[in-house]
């Protein structure tokens, strides 16, 4: 078996609809998968019991719930529209890491988009004001803003709707 045979052979394809679960918190983390078609989100919930929106994935994201597979999922990653994903058994994928070099780069790649996206997050949420979070969010999801709604990307950037709006506004003024 030839190392392209390999690469496909991990892999199948599964559909969801808008408001399908991928991963659970809490649960195993079995699965990876690379979103090919639609935008998703990864949320967990606070102490009151609100969902705290953490990420989002949109096509050619590699989408997991840990970085290390088989343990529990961090977050759960819901369907914001209908989603099409490459799936594969995670330990499978790690197995052929430094074995297959095309995976080899794709897993490395894409941990380093995400470690650059949770870093530029977490620097947002600590250090800028909503106009700042407004336009880093632009920056890393240019492609998001017609196709989710506004109090996803509030809840994202830590700020309420109104401040969403207002941010919008000033941006927009700011562009003119």
């Amino acid at each position: 078996m030839n190392k392209e045979t390999i690469s496909r052979s991990l892999h199948s394809i599964k559909h969801l609809k808008g408001g399908d679960l991928f991963l659970k918190i809490g649960k195993p983390c079995i699965e990876i998968g690379m979103l090919k078609k639609g935008i998703m989100r990864g949320f967990v919930y606070d102490n009151d019991g609100n969902e705290i929106t953490t990420h989002f994935y949109q096509e050619d994201d590699m989408i997991i719930g840990s970085y290390i597979p088989k343990t529990n999922t961090a977050m759960t990653v819901e369907a914001l529209e209908d989603c099409e994903i490459s799936v594969a058994d995670y330990s499978e994928v790690m197995a052929n890491v430094n074995k297959d070099q095309k995976i080899t780069e794709i897993i490395t790649n894409q941990f380093q988009k995400l470690n650059h996206q949770l870093q530029a997050r977490l620097v947002s949420l600590l250090n800028l004001n909503s106009l700042e979070k407004y336009e880093l969010f632009l920056k890393e999801y240019p492609s998001l803003i017609n196709r989710i709604p506004h109090y996803y990307i509030a809840n994202y950037l830590g700020i309420t709707p109104t401040q969403l709006s207002r941010a919008r506004k000033r941006f927009i003024d700011k562009c003119r």
